[in-house]
């Protein structure tokens, strides 16, 4: 479904998708956490709701759904598992920001499985040596979430030039060709599997060896012309941190009635004048995130056809792609203090929320002093400099 084509009934039929697979993704996330990766029956409950197709454009057979259903979908299914809902977001992000550069051959070979994944690194480019037919590649890329499941990973690579001066490209790759380095030892978002991909002398054939587009400056930019890309992939990882934040209150939410505040007379937190302030206060500061992420995702979809944006445009829409985040913490931290200590324990989902958010909200994405850093540039900027606009670059 696109833009202009998205119905109601499209919308709520993903959504109860989703929340049918929540139950099951909850049930196996904390085996996801444990063994680093998803289990089989998240990923079957993943495919079955739609994610890994959400990006698929419908002449594959795919869903090719907007961005503000993309993150409700995401939304949803982080309130079960935050690392399944990651890993729907990483590949519905990289579909968007890499397809572009597939030629039609490749795409209708990429799309083969209308549920295909692709994961991925951006960083350290790997080397490559032009031969026969194509790229001899090698490196090591970390971070590549989704690693151990993925059917496609692409990866930059600098090849060697006949001039001597070597030309960044980005080349897909079946991950059976690759190695999987099991390096992802991380307090939370356990379940990505974002181990470390390994390329040593394998032939990528040169169809799929992918040309970088250049700015106007004639460097590297992957999102030349397409300036709103990174806020999309922004928007849609941030939907699987609002998850997690709307999964802690869920589970605080459940116990409410039950459980007794610590050295009081009350009989439960909900008769407990403060614990119902503080609960009403985290679930203001979470669904007003969840509220805004749909909406900052409606504002980017409107955006994403723009071949520049301003640059205050840019750090507007980071800093409240920060704002949110922030909510979500501090929502969830108040959860954490009205559950207590009892929601560490490694058997209570509510610690794993809590790790899976503060872990993910520290991705590149949402570095938010960088936000602040930049915003406040342009704030502190004479009125006749902060009109141009520029390419955006992730």
């Amino acid at each position: 479904m696109t833009t202009t084509d998205t119905r109601s009934t499209d919308i709520e039929e993903l959504l109860t998708a989703a929340r049918s697979a929540v139950p099951v993704l909850a049930t196996h996330a904390g085996r996801a956490d444990h063994d680093r990766r998803l289990p089989a029956e998240s990923i079957t409950a993943l495919r079955d709701a739609g994610a890994f197709a959400l990006a698929t454009p419908t002449r594959f057979g795919g869903l090719e759904a907007d961005l503000p259903t993309t993150v409700r979908v995401i939304s949803e299914l982080g309130r079960g598992c935050p690392s399944s809902a990651w890993l729907a977001a990483v590949n519905a992000e990289a579909q968007a920001a890499f397809t572009p550069l597939m030629s039609d051959e490749v795409l209708t070979e990429f799309y083969a499985d209308p549920d295909t994944r692709l994961c991925g690194a951006g960083n350290p480019p790997g080397r490559g040596q032009r031969v026969a037919g194509g790229v001899r590649v090698s490196g090591r890329w970390p971070y590549a979430s989704g690693s151990e499941d993925a059917r496609w990973a692409i990866a930059p690579v600098l090849v060697s030039a006949e001039d001597g001066r070597p030309e960044l490209v980005m080349v897909l790759a079946p991950t059976s060709d690759l190695e999987v380095d099991r390096t992802w030892q991380t307090a939370g978002m356990r379940g990505t599997a974002s181990h470390t991909l390994v390329a040593d002398e394998v032939f990528v054939p040169q169809a799929h060896v992918l040309p970088v587009p250049t700015g106007p400056n004639g460097a590297p930019d992957l999102f030349a012309g397409r300036s709103a890309r990174p806020l999309g992939g922004g928007v849609t990882l941030l939907a699987s941190l609002v998850g997690a934040a709307r999964g802690a209150l869920d589970a605080v939410g459940a116990v409410l009635h039950e459980r007794r505040p610590p050295m009081s007379q009350h009989d439960s937190l909900a008769a407990s004048p403060g614990a119902r302030q503080w609960f009403a206060e985290a679930t203001h500061l979470i669904e007003s995130a969840q509220r805004d992420l749909v909406l900052l995702a409606a504002e980017i979809e409107q955006l994403v056809a723009e071949p520049t944006l301003a640059d205050r445009t840019t750090t507007d829409l980071r800093m409240r792609l920060s704002s949110v985040v922030r909510r979500c913490q501090e929502g969830v931290n108040l959860l954490l203090d009205l559950n207590g200590t009892s929601g560490f324990a490694l058997d209570n989902a509510l610690q794993r929320f809590w790790r899976d958010l503060h872990v993910g909200s520290r991705h590149v994405q949402f570095t938010t002093y960088l936000a602040v850093e930049r915003h406040a540039e342009q704030l502190a900027m004479p009125a006749q400099a902060t009109t141009g606009a520029v390419n955006v670059r992730r």
